[in-house]
Order: C-alpha cells, then structure tokens, then sequence
C-alpha cells in the first residue's frame, strides 16, 4: 500500500499532544499536579492555608498545560524538517519505505518498538522518543486504514504501544 504523505499543522500539533500526553511520566506529573491543585483549592476554601498554595498551584497547572498543549508540539513542529516535507510511503506485510526525492529508506517491522494509533494518525515508534508519524487522512478510504491498521497489528503483535 502506497501513501503520499504531506502534513497539515494543525493535524499535527494534535498528533504532537497525543505523544506527548500518552507518556507514562507526563501522566503521572499531570494526575500530581491536578491533585496538589484540587487539595490547595479544598485547604484555600476551608481557610487552612493562604492564598499562596493555591496560587502556586493554579500557576505551576497553566504552565503545565502550556507546555504540553502548545509551547512542545510548536517546537517539536519547527524544528522537524520531516513536517515540511512531501513525500511517499509504502505500508508493506515485511517493511516500511519513505521515498523522498533525494532516496529511498526502508526498515523492517522488527526495527519498530511500537505504535499507537490516535483518531487522526498512526503513530509508528522507534524507541520512547523517537517516532513517524503516518496521517490516516491520505489513505483513499477507510478499507485503506483498515489494510493499514491490520498490516500494523500483525507487524507489531502485542507490541503495541
């Protein structure tokens, strides 16, 4: 299967934040923070602690969000050549192949860790950070995705992310 791949930002900014939010460290930096907040919140309301926690707490929450949610993915996003490019992908039983206009690179299937699927991407994982990203909207309709998702599936076994 041959797919001709060119990003659109917006998609992937979003794909970015799925990386992102899908990593087990990020979660649990995320579920503390949300439960130091909501007990700063609960202290401040019941007045036995000052204004101070609480603040900190909604302050440390919004730069949290920030970074995960626009300041990454905007810098991950620029700084990825890959994004700006066009080029062809073939989904194959045995192997994965990008043909640009300067060559060809193939890997095979066991070269992957993981992969993940999100609702607009498949997300195909060489190690925890390193990773390419396969939009579904370039396949020609949802048998395509469906032969990409089974290729992917006895690919990876329980390999998946």
């Amino acid at each position: 299967m041959v797919v001709n791949i060119k990003y659109e930002k917006r998609t992937v900014l979003q794909a970015l934040r799925y990386h992102f939010i899908s990593r087990r460290e990020i979660k649990l930096m995320m579920i503390l923070v949300n439960v130091f907040a909501l007990l700063a919140a609960i202290l401040y309301g019941y007045k036995l602690i000052s204004p101070l926690p609480f603040i900190m707490s909604s302050v440390l929450w919004i730069s949290m969000m920030f970074a995960f949610w626009i300041w990454l993915p905007l810098v991950i996003y620029k700084k990825s050549k890959t994004f700006q490019d066009q080029f062809e992908v073939s989904i194959e039983p045995n192997h994965f192949f990008i043909n640009t206009d300067t060559g060809r690179k193939g890997w095979a299937w066991r070269e992957f860790s993981s992969y993940y699927e999100t609702p607009g991407f498949f997300h195909l994982y060489f190690d925890r950070k390193t990773f390419f990203l396969v939009p579904k909207n370039v396949f020609e309709n949802a048998e395509s995705i469906t032969e990409a998702r089974k290729i992917l599936a006895d690919a990876f076994g329980k390999r998946k992310l």
